[in-house]
């Protein structure tokens, strides 16, 4: 069954103390375009991310997010610069003796005198920094659990995702079966009418050039109409305003729509081109008919095709 381009999913997954979120959201494009934002520790998966996502969503602007919270100790080392954190404590020491700043008892035996010094030495990320994950980025088997963890969620997102892309395909098949009915619909009236226009068209010809006969009798010599020549513009005319070929065409359309819709793999590309096929012959059509009914009839039909157009332009 096909599927809409439009969708959206959410997945999560929490395992060896940590969580993984992804969501997922399409919207129409012409070609498959996926935006992927993660943490920059992450960034190794995006080529797998990427890869299974192309396995399920061949057309549609794609944007995945994937959210990280880790509660273990083992992603987390806190890093002490010495150096500057020695450069610092004298500074501190020169201004407690430069303002004569006492030293609590208990801290006589210190280079830093009290805690609030120490929390000024410790506050500053100069000093003390932390390195997030940083077993990530050299340990395989974070990494495999990591992936694991991570592709769990996403599996979960992708199927809620591709459901909702389903329920919306289906919906949008019902709305094409019941436009392309209606234009079988009209495509048998148009066949119906093509004939008695033509013939109505002749009629009235017919009625003109005796007219026209009449008045120049009345004015000059006799003036006779060639029945066999008349009868031979006739057949002219209606040659020229045929349209039995794009009817053909057009029921031949119409099946081949039916084959699409029913297929499983992405249709989109294919139900574009049919729509233009149907378009052109309807343009065909209009454009050989002076008859106002059958010019009522194409406008109606133009406007069925049009509304396919819309909606396939949302099937993948």
């Amino acid at each position: 069954m096909p599927k809409s381009m439009t969708g959206f999913g959410r997945g999560e997954c929490l395992r060896y103390d940590r969580r993984f979120k992804v969501e997922i959201k399409s919207v129409n494009h012409r070609y498959g375009d996926y935006s992927i934002r993660l943490p920059r520790f992450l960034h190794a998966f995006e080529d797998k991310i990427r890869k299974r996502l192309g396995a399920d969503i061949s057309r549609g602007k794609v944007e995945v997010w994937v959210g990280f919270d880790s509660y273990t100790e083992r992603d987390i080392s806190a890093k002490v610069n010495w150096a500057f954190a020695d450069s610092y404590a004298r500074v501190l020491e020169a201004l407690r003796e430069r303002y004569s700043w006492s030293r609590s008892p208990s801290d006589k035996n210190t280079t830093i005198g009290s805690n609030t010094e120490l929390e000024l030495l410790a506050r500053n990320p100069d000093v003390v920094s932390f390195d997030k994950f940083e077993s990530a980025h050299n340990d395989e088997a974070t990494q495999i659990e990591f992936w694991e963890t991570l592709s769990f969620a996403l599996e979960e997102a992708l199927t809620r995702f591709n459901a909702m892309r389903q329920a919306e395909g289906e919906a949008l098949v019902a709305d094409i079966r019941t436009k392309q009915g209606r234009i079988r619909e009209l495509t048998g009236q148009i066949a119906q009418r093509a004939p008695v226009a033509v013939a109505e068209h002749g009629e009235r010809l017919r009625e003109r050039l005796t007219e026209m006969v009449e008045k120049l009798k009345e004015s000059s010599a006799p003036v006779e109409i060639a029945e066999s020549r008349f009868l031979t513009e006739i057949a002219l005319l209606a040659d020229r305003s045929s349209i039995d070929e794009e009817l053909t065409r057009l029921s031949s359309h119409l099946a081949q729509l039916d084959d699409i819709l029913a297929e499983k793999v992405p249709i989109g590309r294919k139900l574009d081109f049919l729509v233009q096929e149907l378009n052109r012959e309807a343009n065909t059509i209009g454009s050989k008919s002076t008859d106002p009914e059958l010019a009522k009839q194409v406008i109606e039909l133009k406007s069925e095709i049009e509304k396919i157009r819309e909606q396939v332009q949302n099937i993948e």
